[in-house]
């Protein structure tokens, strides 16, 4: 039945190929893949929305209000079992850098059960109270659907990459009906060198997207009210960039950090216990790090600078201008802290969201603090907007992402040169001293990272040693009579060959030239051994050496071939330049085409 499904998938195919290029083709499916993203991100949206609203409104018990100290731990575990008996064929991961493992290590194959598997785990996580975001989750879902629906179809590693792209793209202009945004994002962290002709897929499936997201999900997630800025104000700017920037600074320290304290915790309910009472009790003392945290974002840009500290157990001293900033500061580090708590004990999300909300925590305390003091009278919604393109465009280092995504959510158009100084600065900063992302370190120290600044490096990075063994060569016990093997020596055509006990344990090499020479002019030549032709190899290497360090042992002893071995010194095989120059060709081709 599947065979004869795959066959009827086959000729639709050839019939397609024959009727529409697979430029246009690839237009049709980037529509498709916008419409499906554009439902899942209005589906996520709502169904977290949903949740929280029956948890906060539509759920009536005298005394629910305690449980929010342990709702978190709630989305948590429900997220951890649905994983764990939902989830069993196929690994599930959280954030962006599997998403970018998938295009630069398995030919951008999402698996299937991130379309759905994403938006339930995410709406619980974040339903229930923890403090991250969605965007994440959507953008994998719809990279999911643009991969999955590229393989059904049969397209090349370059269209399927095309198409996660348009799924990515798709998942932030649904979220935030951002189409422009979602184009730059994908450009910005997935296809960091493009042409033109890749950007009509993305326009059409960001725009597709926001359409249908819009037509399900209404809200308009920021009003931004504004005149403009002052000229006088960019000073300001300036040194809210730098503030922004050394925050990010720490937050990816902090990120590393805290991941490390739950890899130590090993059981998966033990990491839920202890990460869900640390966030309710956050959570129980800062109420903005429930959920998204876009509630507070709304109601500081309208103006209630008291958002932040009200509905907290320090609401009575809300009249000391003083105590307002320290609680804002402290919840700032906090909200770093809840994410990543968060997402160490098991929970989904994303730190797109977060970062946005630290940002503009920050971009507001700055100006609350600079008019306090009375040093400048600073527009305070405009400090906000700026602070959350800085912080998300340095975070993520994707500085045009920040700009766009946050001048099109808040209508914010008028600032843009405030968002491009701040963003340029505070990601200059972040930049100068993590060379790669939250997203790409993992990778990049793994050396799996698709990198397009040093292009040898990620095309040897791309390849595996062990798939570049050659066991053809001849193999010579060290007692061998070497006229017995001459015909299987003759037979290999190879000018070398390895020379092992009976166990395999390498010992060394044997020159066929020599070997010819010896069984021409050797007059005992019937009696000659493989031992006694046997030289130390000039060099050996493991089997799962990098191959930039093979190339170096290879120029080092200014050898073209050598062999391979594993932690027991049992021999593998031989591997050569020639075969590693080859399928670093091929390589650099499937990326030249990935780009095209």
């Amino acid at each position: 039945m599947y065979i004869r499904f795959v066959n009827y998938v086959d000729k639709i195919n050839q019939y397609r190929k024959s009727k529409i290029s697979n430029r246009n083709f690839l237009v049709i499916l980037a529509v498709i893949v916008g419409i499906l993203a554009g439902l899942a991100a209005a589906a996520l949206k709502s169904l977290t929305h949903h949740i929280e609203e029956f948890l906060q409104s539509d759920w009536h018990w005298k005394y629910k209000y305690y449980l929010y100290f342990i709702f978190p731990m709630f989305g948590i575990f429900f997220t951890v079992l649905y994983i764990k008996y939902f989830i069993r064929k196929s690994k599930f991961e959280t954030g962006l850098t599997p998403l970018l493992y998938a295009i630069s290590k398995k030919s951008s194959r999402v698996e299937p059960h991130n379309i759905y598997s994403q938006i339930i785990t995410a709406a619980i996580t974040v339903g229930f109270g923890g403090s991250t975001g969605l965007e994440a989750p959507i953008v994998t879902s719809g990279s999911a659907i643009g991969s999955n629906l590229g393989r059904f179809l049969g397209l090349s590693y370059r269209e399927i990459t095309m198409l996660v792209a348009c799924g990515a793209a798709a998942g932030i202009a649904g979220a935030f009906n951002s189409p422009v945004a979602g184009i730059v994002f994908a450009i910005e962290i997935l296809l960091p060198e493009f042409t033109i002709p890749a950007f009509i897929p993305l326009l059409l499936s960001a725009a597709t997207a926001a359409v249908v997201a819009r037509i399900f999900y209404t809200q308009q997630l920021f009003f931004l009210v504004t005149e403009g800025w002052q000229i006088n104000a960019l000073g300001y700017y300036i040194l809210l960039a730098g503030c922004i920037g050394l925050f990010s600074i720490y937050f990816t320290k902090a990120n590393y950090a805290v991941k490390g304290l739950f890899y130590k915790i090993k059981h998966p309910y033990a990491k839920v216990v202890v990460g869900g009472l640390m966030l309710g009790f956050l959570v129980f003392l800062f109420p903005t790090l429930y959920g998204e945290g876009y509630i507070t974002m709304k109601n500081l840009l309208r103006g209630d600078y008291l958002a932040v500290i009200n509905n907290s157990i320090f609401e009575d001293y809300n009249s000391i201008p003083a105590m307002v900033v320290l609680f804002t500061v402290v919840t700032i580090f906090m909200k770093s802290l809840a994410t990543l708590i968060t997402l160490g004990a098991g929970g989904n999300g994303g730190t797109f969201a977060p970062s946005l909300i630290m940002g503009g925590l920050i971009g507001f305390i700055f100006a609350y603090t600079v008019n306090l003091l009375g040093l400048a009278q600073l527009n305070v919604p405009n400090f906000i907007v700026a602070g959350m393109a800085a912080a998300l465009g340095s975070i993520m280092h994707a500085p045009l992402t920040g700009i766009f995504l946050i001048a099109e959510i808040t209508g914010g158009y008028i600032l843009m040169v405030p968002l491009m100084i701040t963003t340029a600065i505070s990601y200059a900063i972040n930049r100068s001293s993590q060379k790669h992302s939250i997203y790409t370190k993992v990778l990049a120290d793994k050396g799996e990272l698709l990198s397009h600044e040093d292009k040898d490096s990620t095309v040897l990075n791309q390849m595996k040693l062990k798939y570049l063994i050659e066991k053809t060569y001849p193999q010579l016990y060290m007692e061998d009579l070497i006229a017995l093997k001459m015909t299987e020596i003759v037979n290999s055509r190879k000018n070398i060959c390895s020379v092992t006990d009976e166990i395999g344990d390498f010992k060394g090499i044997i020159y066929i030239e020599e070997l010819f020479g010896e069984m021409v002019s050797n007059p005992d030549k019937e009696n000659l051994k493989a031992t006694n032709l046997v030289h130390a190899a000039p060099n050996t290497i493991m089997e799962h050496d990098d191959l930039k360090d093979v190339l170096r042992k290879m120029e080092a002893d200014n050898v073209w071939i050598l062999p391979v071995v594993d932690e027991n010194n049992i021999y593998k095989g031989f591997v050569s330049k020639t075969a590693i120059f080859n399928k670093y060709r091929a390589l650099l081709m499937r990326q030249n085409d990935y780009m095209g």
